[in-house]
């Protein structure tokens, strides 16, 4: 599995409260989403190459595209994934064992998300508090997000990047 892949889908988290419920509106999650925080009980998260800095998702049917932007020495590399929704809102399957959950989020201004990756016969959960913009970083989802994470370590807060522009630039439609 490759490495870049495994920062944008992975895992290691305790147990956290699924807050999202049944009331989450699918089609309000969909768009540019630029990551700001990553909780985790273990540094996995901190040995890829490539970095997630951003995401752009989709909405058809029950599946998810997930349009992924990360930065790797230097240059931005994209990749699609396809995931389907599960039998509970807000939760998305994707090939090889991983999954997307969503935790909290305003819609607007903030989301939290649980990525689950089972890998090298081993469970990996990461919890990751995402913005809209590109410079907001401490509104209240980040205070919910260290309200989740009390007792986990931080990793990889607040990078600021030409990849996360470059995916919202190239993934917003275009005026006419």
């Amino acid at each position: 599995m490759e490495a870049g892949l495994l920062s944008a889908i992975l895992g290691v988290a305790m147990v956290w409260a699924e807050t999202a419920g049944p009331d989450l509106e699918l089609q309000k999650i969909v768009g540019f989403w630029r990551e700001v925080g990553v909780a985790s009980n273990q540094s996995l998260a901190l040995m890829t190459p490539k970095r997630l800095e951003a995401l752009f998702l989709t909405l058809s049917g029950h599946e998810l595209t997930v349009k992924a932007a990360y930065s790797s020495s230097g240059s931005c590399e994209t990749e699609n994934i396809v995931g389907s929704e599960m039998n509970v809102s807000g939760k998305f399957v994707f090939p090889g064992h991983r999954e997307i959950h969503v935790i909290d989020t305003d819609y607007e201004r903030y989301s939290i998300l649980r990525l689950s990756l089972h890998w090298q016969g081993k469970d990996f959960h990461v919890l990751k508090y995402f913005t809209r913009s590109l410079e907001d970083e401490y509104g209240p989802g980040f205070w919910r997000f260290r309200e989740l994470t009390a007792d986990t370590g931080l990793y990889l807060v607040a990078r600021h990047g030409r990849c996360a522009k470059l995916l919202k630039e190239v993934s917003l439609p275009r005026p006419c």
